[in-house]
């Protein structure tokens, strides 16, 4: 099967006003809800499409008459950070809803239209539906990956924060919206991605395929027996892509894995995520690292993407922009706190060092202050 590369799988394309109007609805409700957002009044809700009208409406004057922009016209840049930037993404559907009712237009658009560079870039991702943006995300990555005939650590890191960041429901509304705009699943594409050799393909397709249960009941047996199968892969084996370990790190709870890995840990003095690295150094090795850390502590991934796009020669906007947009959704300070402990310095500090305008202004609003 080839993968719908040709089919609308730019990042900055859109559905259409008015489509799917139910079933976006739906998947709002189940996304995941940023815990930064500031709540905005019955007042200033209302007043949010007009702000956002007045601040892309600025930019189209601007390009007719250049010489208006010192009398103050041009776009309000900041009042598009202030405003979206500080919605969760319950009230990013409200305005975008709204707008599209208003102005008879949909406010994506507008924004692709109007913005340009890496800025327009994360303000359309974090504007976009969470399930949209997630099933664009993953359909960019295999595009990519399928191109190239190869697949880097970074596109695999954006399928596994699809599959295993969020909760389960976030899933399945991605991969609705994955059919919705590709008409394939998510699950064929990852399947027929020729970039992908067995094991990791393995991995990844069951992964994007898997429902798991939210209950919190864990079976203490069940830890113990599936911890044992575990070490016996990746400590003594040292083969982690072993079936076991792809059928438990893909079927369980969240719950159940993190029962198991303080087994593992308890039992064999070393967290699951050590041994995976300490045992093997294949790609597989760290896609299913990241994946075990988003099932159970996403801090510790995002974290990590986050310096790898920062270090090297250059930045790697395209990592650092998906982490942070994706990182705010899950959770922002659990990130920061991690980030700072482990690499002692600040997800500010370096995003101040590393970016500029107002790519850096709107980073910074999704990752907030901190000390």
């Amino acid at each position: 099967m080839q993968l719908p590369v040709s089919r609308k799988s730019n990042l900055d394309r859109s559905t259409g006003v008015g489509t799917h109007v139910a079933r976006r609805k739906k998947i709002e409700e189940m996304a995941p809800v940023a815990d930064a957002a500031v709540v905005p009044s019955p007042a200033q809700a209302a007043a949010d499409p007009e702000g956002l009208r007045k601040a892309v409406q600025g930019e189209r004057v601007r390009r007719i008459r250049p010489d208006l922009s010192s009398a103050g016209w041009g776009t309000d840049e900041r009042a598009l950070i202030e405003i979206l930037g500080r919605r969760t993404a319950a009230q990013r559907a409200d305005v975008r809803r709204a707008y599209a009712g208003l102005y008879r237009e949909s406010l994506l658009d507008r924004l692709r239209s109007e913005l340009s560079g890496d800025f327009r870039t994360a303000m359309v991702l974090w504007a976009m539906d969470p399930a949209e943006r997630g099933a664009r995300l993953a359909n960019a990555a295999l595009a990519a990956a399928a191109a190239k005939r190869a697949i880097s650590d970074q596109h695999a890191w954006a399928l596994v924060e699809v599959a295993c960041a969020s909760v389960p429901d976030h899933l399945v509304a991605v991969r609705r919206a994955y059919r919705s705009l590709f008409g394939c699943s998510l699950e064929e594409d990852a399947a027929a991605c020729p970039a992908l050799q067995d094991a990791l393909r393995k991995l990844l397709v069951s992964l994007v395929r898997s429902y798991r249960c939210e209950a919190e009941l864990v079976d203490e047996g069940v830890a113990g027996v599936e911890a044992a199968q575990l070490a016996e892969a990746i400590r003594r084996r040292k083969q982690p892509h072993g079936d076991e370990v792809i059928r438990i790190v893909s079927t369980r709870s969240k719950h159940q894995l993190r029962a198991t890995f303080r087994r593992y840990e308890q039992e064999h003095g070393a967290g699951i995520d050590e041994d995976i690295a300490k045992h093997s150094s294949s790609q597989f090795s760290k896609i299913l690292r990241s994946a075990v850390w988003c099932l159970t502590s996403p801090e510790k991934h995002f974290a990590e993407a986050i310096r790898y796009s920062i270090l090297g020669f250059g930045t790697d906007e395209e990592t650092l922009t998906r982490a942070i947009v994706s990182g705010a959704e899950i959770g922002m300070e659990r990130i920061k706190e991690e980030y700072k402990a482990r690499f002692k310095t600040t997800v500010t500090s370096d995003v101040v060092g590393d970016t500029s305008g107002y790519y850096k202004d709107f980073l910074l609003t999704l990752v907030e202050s901190e000390d």
